[in-house]
């Protein structure tokens, strides 16, 4: 039973960090669901069972695999972190990239 329960927060915990690096409200996520956005916080508070489909779409929209979303795939935890940052940085302004691939570029020259 404490393993189901603990796989059920994961899920919920994953649910929450994929929106959130999808930089979607829980609203945003709602409407596009067609649902109220008190039910996305219940998901992910492990509160509210996902239905398959809604893991199906969810990992549509927030670009991550229903096997990660689930917590079926292991995940290295600095892919995880790479893949974060490069869901990041895909929304940045192309002056602000640049910015951040010289401060990149500087904190490598400052390790070596």
């Amino acid at each position: 039973m404490s393993n189901k329960i603990d796989n059920e927060s994961a899920i919920a915990a994953r649910l929450r960090l994929a929106r959130e690096q999808a930089g979607l409200s829980q609203g945003q996520v709602a409407r596009m669901l067609g649902l109220h956005r008190p039910t996305v916080s219940e998901m992910e508070a492990g509160r509210r069972k996902v239905t398959a489909a809604e893991i199906v779409r969810l990992a549509d929209i927030y670009g991550v695999t229903v096997a990660w979303l689930t917590n079926t795939e292991d995940v290295d935890a600095q892919r995880a972190r790479i893949e974060l940052a490069a869901r990041r940085l895909a929304h940045l302004k192309p002056e602000d990239l640049d910015r951040v691939l010289d401060l990149l570029a500087a904190l490598r020259a400052e390790e070596e």
